[in-house]
């Protein structure tokens, strides 16, 4: 994790304060833990190691990225047994001696690659984008490549986007707070812990970087993309009413600053509305995911991974609905039917959005069957009863 702790007694310092090792940056609360972990936590042994590496923070990052590198090889090696890397063509990378990976959309012999040759492709565009001054928007498309896949055009996802995520920030980590490349590999960092389920540590790098952009007086923008990130931690921690709110502020925020029609504030709204439902406040969560959706639809395209995310949404909150009618229920599942068809073709049936649709599929025909089976039910009651009336 960013090293906002003592390295002794794990007390929480944030980003400033504290006390750190004068050679190599490691942090600590005070000067008794400082010289405990000199004299009995081996600290005398590595200071000069994690100096060398480029203090502290560098070496933990560099730890990091090496555990999880093997944790997704291992993950991928039934899958890409017998393939070569599309980027170097080799099986086992001939310098690090990793295995390969696939954790993105493509499905059939493409997208085999080691993650250091990800990272290696991604650090060079980023590099040749600020050396020539190509702008923020070239600059922007060029970092994507630290989590979308070049060949398919669809994110990383599980603990392949989690050691991209430790690639970017071992890449990016020595640079100054106010570097714009340092924040987003922030940001990259907890995006990949929150893919691979590791929401303390998740929690930590998102509250150290809103922290960080709130002490350095980022723009609003920078402002509410970190409370976005944050708010998804909140809801993967089960801290859904801290969420709900910071999801509200940012959906109001993004259609003050952006528009409706921008893809930020179409993001926020599907956010919004997901929270929403998560506390089973139906109602509110199909008016946010019914008046978003057209204008996905419009702006993103109907494969766009945001607009299938909204109508996915949408779908869940009309058959978890205890008020659900049976028209409600029919089109909860032609809507899911129609979503698998399409998150298969674009996403390949593995992806997480394809199995969260497939799953959501199944428990919609079940409400359905069961409302189905109660209506004929109490049809067929109504018909076997006795007629009333006067004698």
């Amino acid at each position: 994790m960013i090293l906002t702790t003592c390295a002794v007694c794990a007390t929480e310092l944030g980003l400033t304060s504290g006390k750190k090792c004068g050679r190599c940056s490691t942090r600590y609360c005070g000067a008794a833990c400082q010289v405990q972990h000199w004299k009995e936590g081996g600290h005398d042994q590595l200071c000069k190691k994690i100096k060398k590496a480029g203090g502290a923070e560098q070496y933990n990052a560099n730890k990091k990225y090496s555990e999880a590198v093997a944790v997704a090889a291992t993950a991928c090696a039934e899958d890409t047994k017998g393939q070569t890397c599309y980027i170097c063509t080799e099986a086992v990378h001939r310098h690090t001696g990793e295995g390969l990976v696939r954790g993105c959309a493509c499905h059939t012999t493409e997208g085999f690659v080691h993650v250091s040759c990800l990272a290696e492709q991604a650090k060079i565009l980023v590099a040749e984008a600020v050396e020539n001054k190509l702008g923020g928007k070239a600059l922007g498309e060029r970092f994507g490549r630290w989590h979308t896949c070049s060949l398919c055009e669809q994110g990383y996802h599980g603990v392949v986007y989690c050691a991209l995520g430790w690639a970017c920030w071992k890449m990016y980590v020595g640079r100054p707070e106010t570097d714009g490349l340092r924040s987003c590999a922030m940001q990259q960092l907890g995006s990949g812990l929150s893919a691979a389920g590791h929401h303390e540590e998740e929690l930590s790098v998102k509250e150290a970087q809103l922290a960080m952009i709130r002490r350095i007086g980022a723009s609003e923008h920078d402002t509410l993309a970190a409370q976005h990130n944050l708010a998804t931690t909140y809801s993967s921690l089960g801290r859904a009413e801290e969420s709900l709110r910071m999801r509200r502020d940012v959906y109001a925020g993004r259609l003050r600053r952006n528009g409706e029609e921008h893809a930020v504030t179409i993001i926020a709204a599907q956010n919004y509305a997901t929270c929403l439902a998560g506390l089973q406040r139906f109602e509110e969560a199909k008016s946010v995911s019914r008046t978003t959706l057209p204008v996905a639809r419009r702006v993103l395209g109907d494969s766009d991974d945001v607009t299938l995310r909204i109508r996915w949404t949408y779908a869940m909150v009309l058959y978890k609905d205890p008020a659900a009618t049976l028209d409600d229920l029919r089109l909860a599942v032609n809507t899911l039917e129609d979503l698998d068809q399409t998150a298969r073709r674009v996403l390949g049936a593995t992806h997480p959005l394809a199995s969260g649709i497939e799953i959501s599929q199944q428990e919609a025909r079940a409400a359905l069957g069961i409302t189905l089976r109660d209506t004929l039910a109490a049809l067929r009651a109504r018909e076997a009863a006795p007629p009333t009336g006067d004698a």
